[in-house]
Order: C-alpha cells, then sequence, then structure tokens
C-alpha cells in the first residue's frame, strides 16, 4: 500500500473529502480558468501538507516570494517556521516566465534543476502558464513522463492547469496521465460566487472521495469547506 502524503488541518475537511490524502507516487491535475481558485487550494494543500510533516517545493508562476508569505498569512496558515527549516522551497518563476518567449529551452532548465524535485512534494502552480511558449506534442510527452518517473521515486507531483493557455490535445494528455484529477468549477450566485472541486478521477484513495466539494476563502480562516449539499 502506498504510503499516504496527507495534508490535513483541524479547521477545515478538505483532506477527508480528497481520500485522506495523496497517495505517494501520485500525480495531481487541478484544473481551472484564471480567478478560479488553483492559488488558493494549491497553497492550502502545501500548508497542510507541511504540518503533516510532509516536505514540499512550490514553484509558482503567480506571486514574489513575498507575496506568497503575506498571502499564507492573510489566509492564517503560518508558514515561516516551514520556509525557515528547509521543509518548505519557495520558488517564484515570474521574472522567467516574461523571459521565456524567447526561450525554447525551458522545459528542460526545468527537468534539470535537481534541487526543485528533492522534496516529497512537488507543487507547480501554474504548469501551462511556464510551458505555453515551449511546448508542443513532443516535448509535453518528455516532460509528463519525467514526471512520472519522479511518481516511481515515490514523489507527488501537483499541477495547475488553466486550459485556455494549452491546445486541447497537450492538456488532454495531462488529464489523461495524471492519477488525481480535479477541475474547479466557480459560477456567480447573488452576490456571491460558488465554488466548486469537482473530482474527476482518483486512483489509489485511503479513504471515500467526495465527487462535488464546495468551498469558499475567507480572510484570516483560508479555505472552507461548505457543508451544504451542491446542486
Amino acid at each position: 500500500m502506498a504510503k499516504i502524503n496527507s495534508f490535513e488541518i483541524p479547521r477545515d475537511e478538505l483532506n477527508a473529502k480528497l481520500g485522506g490524502g495523496f497517495p505517494a507516487g501520485s500525480l495531481v491535475v487541478i484544473e481551472g480558468g484564471s480567478g478560479g481558485g488553483k492559488s488558493s487550494i494549491t497553497q492550502r494543500l502545501a500548508y497542510g501538507l507541511n504540518e503533516s510533516d510532509v516536505s514540499v517545493t512550490f514553484v509558482s508562476t503567480q506571486m514574489t516570494t513575498k507575496g506568497f508569505i503575506n498571502q499564507m498569512y492573510s489566509m492564517d496558515y503560518p508558514i515561516a517556521p516551514f520556509l525557515l527549516n528547509g521543509n518548505l522551497l519557495y520558488i517564484p518563476v515570474i521574472p522567467l516566465v516574461q523571459a521565456a518567449k524567447s526561450r525554447f529551452d525551458f522545459l528542460e532548465r526545468l527537468m534539470t534543476a535537481e534541487e526543485l524535485f528533492e522534496k516529497n512534494v512537488i507543487i507547480i502552480d501554474t504548469i501551462s502558464s511556464l510551458i505555453k511558449y515551449s511546448a508542443n506534442t513532443e516535448k509535453s510527452l518528455d516532460l509528463i513522463s519525467f514526471f512520472k518517473k519522479l511518481n516511481g521515486m515515490g514523489k507527488v507531483i501537483i499541477l495547475t492547469i488553466e486550459p485556455n493557455q494549452l491546445s486541447e490535445d497537450i492538456a488532454s494528455m495531462f488529464r489523461s496521465s495524471c492519477d488525481v484529477y480535479i477541475t474547479l468549477k466557480s459560477r456567480p450566485l447573488g452576490s456571491e460566487v460558488k465554488r466548486t472541486i469537482v473530482v474527476n478521477k482518483f486512483t489509489g484513495a485511503k479513504g471515500p472521495v467526495g465527487q462535488m466539494i464546495g468551498f469558499r476563502i475567507e480572510p484570516k480562516v483560508g479555505l472552507v469547506v461548505e457543508i451544504a449539499s451542491v446542486s
């Protein structure tokens, strides 16, 4: 039985709703549009994994280090101790993404950066921004087989994807090769936005997995799993 990487924290039920954690060696794809909650979900996962003593590398195309730390503390996810003790490695790649337009060796550079892949769990938010200029089918296949190699060593890889940044062919390659496939849906409801985690596929779960998990993000509280059923 594969080791399960729990991301449980006492104040929400996300870990319980998602089967009790990600089995070691899983490739996880979280797909959603701009503003769909991908970063909030991955920030919550990173904090919960660290709290469960699982080491994490977090590669972000979205935020500077300072922005990330501020964002985490605004949701009451105190991560400074994990950054200081090395359990969390945060790598902002915003300037690289802007420079990557002219550089097609970006995927190769990603795959040879060994220190990125030493932790138990590697989160890349968003992989689609990183590869949209250099991804063709062949390179994407190379990247997926590289991730699969890491999975074979027991690593969990969590990728977020904004589908409109990739061709349908490449997006569907990621979907079909992952072990856990989640889409984030959001729709306006009155003055609020209803957000839902839709679990399309979850291989090797330790416990039951919810198919539709309503959630919201609150300042000072972080991610809140909605108890009400999702229509």
